[in-house]
């Protein structure tokens, strides 16, 4: 399967904020507000819109984590850093968190569908963590299978999102991988309520941007991952 690459984008508190090269960064993006090589960001907590910030210091990544965490920064849209050293961070900000692993799937129907189950009162993609020695693609297939009691079949990598939560006072980096799939039996079709899901259904594309609405941030950025990769959706709608 071939690899899609991404720039890192962490959803912190449904904030998104993202890490990429200089390469990366798209040329026709605007931003409200850019700081170059700050030391410092005086204004940190009215930080508005877009913001993105040019090569910070690990100084002003941990301020930036411990704001969007402490949710502060209301009237912020995104963040996005640009760094010389993105690797380098992106192993910094994962040694400030327990990392845990999962992996999930957008699973289409006659090209046209797309599954969809209902937990927390928010629309979203079926998926669950790894179990001991499970390969990202493994666990896909286990879990959509188990929380949509469907058969499926693994088309292609979609990429990987992150988010972080707390739990137990632990700060949490969820990685999860995402997969394409497509639906091979539904005739048993239904959502596993002991996971807290009460309710799946298949829906257009139409229906699904309307669903969306009521998601997460993480699961938008997602479904736009998926079209491009899956244009027959939106053919189809």
């Amino acid at each position: 399967m071939k690899k899609l690459a991404w720039a890192m984008k962490i959803f912190i508190n449904d904030k998104p904020l993202e890490l990429c090269s200089p390469s990366e960064l798209q040329t026709n993006r605007t931003f409200e507000v850019i700081y170059d090589k700050p030391e410092d960001l005086p204004h940190f907590t009215g930080l508005f819109d877009d913001v993105l910030i040019i090569n910070p210091s690990r100084e002003i990544i941990v301020k930036l984590l411990y704001l969007l965490r402490t949710r502060k920064l209301k009237k912020l849209d995104s963040i996005t850093v640009v760094s010389g050293i993105k690797e380098e961070l992106q192993e910094f900000i994962k040694s400030r968190f327990y990392i845990v692993k999962a992996a999930g799937g957008v699973v289409t129907k006659e090209d046209d569908k797309i599954l969809f189950i209902h937990r927390l009162g928010k629309w979203d993609f079926p998926k669950g963590k790894f179990e001991k020695k499970e390969t990202p693609e493994a666990c896909a297939i286990r879990e959509v299978e188990e929380e949509c009691g469907l058969k499926v079949r693994l088309k292609a990598p979609i990429g990987k999102t992150w988010h972080t939560y707390t739990q137990n006072r632990k700060n949490i980096l969820k990685k999860t991988y995402w997969y394409s799939m497509e639906c091979v039996k539904d005739s048993e079709m239904a959502p596993q309520v002991e996971e807290g899901i009460d309710d799946i259904r298949w829906m257009t594309h139409q229906e699904a941007k309307i669903a969306l609405v009521n998601s997460y941030p993480s699961m938008r950025y997602l479904y736009k991952r998926f079209l491009k990769s899956c244009p027959k959706v939106l053919q189809m709608s």
